[in-house]
């Protein structure tokens, strides 16, 4: 009897070759011939399954989204009882590459954007997706937390978020680039936060 095959499976294989290559040599010059290389299959596969690199950049995103919903979950989960502070802080040190695993994740995020914003088009239909729902996240669990009495009346919850999310931004690259480590970016990234959020 053939071998039943897993097409979703398959689909990830590919985009999470295509994610290896991301966060490893970049996207500018990845080809789809080098994903069929880096995944262990053939072109005419890769192409069976995206027909554009495009269609190929659009799921590795998706799983690249996945994998960090996942990390941001987790580190949620670690803090305790769930609080508009617990989420703020949670999802903005998980985002922030201080171990192997956050490394990846956003060596793999900036050679997307690096793709992406060279791209007019692309950016257009791909480039702000993530962020945007990130930046309002964080801006409704300010906000929450400032209805409970933890943020100050007069901070605005959209350039908060929005502020908050640059600096970690900032702080990823810098990490990357090699100016300070994860530890360090961290006490920075936590020092705002405790600026932002009352004590208790």
């Amino acid at each position: 009897m053939p071998k039943r095959v897993d097409h979703e499976q398959r689909r990830r294989q590919i985009g999470e070759a295509l994610l290896r290559i991301a966060s490893t040599r970049g996207l500018q010059s990845a080809t789809m011939r080098e994903v069929a290389a880096e995944a262990g299959v053939s072109l005419r596969l890769v192409q069976y399954y995206f027909h554009t690199k495009e269609q190929l950049l659009v799921a590795a995103l998706a799983y690249l989204g996945e994998q960090l919903t996942e990390r941001v979950a987790a580190s949620i989960r670690a803090l305790g009882p769930v609080t508009p502070r617990t989420v703020v802080y949670g999802t903005l040190t998980a985002v922030l590459p201080t171990d192997e695993e956050s490394v990846r994740l956003t060596r793999a995020y900036t050679g997307f954007y690096t793709l992406v914003f060279s791209d007019p088009e692309l950016a257009r239909r791909h480039g702000a997706t993530y962020p945007d729902k990130l930046e309002s996240l964080l801006a409704r669990q300010i906000a929450a937390a400032q209805e409970a009495g933890q943020v100050a009346a007069e901070v605005d919850p959209a350039l908060g978020a929005a502020a908050l999310l640059a600096l970690t931004n900032g702080l990823g690259s810098s990490v990357l680039g090699g100016q300070r480590d994860g530890a360090a970016a961290r006490l920075i990234l936590e020092d705002q936060l405790g600026r932002l959020f009352r004590p208790g």
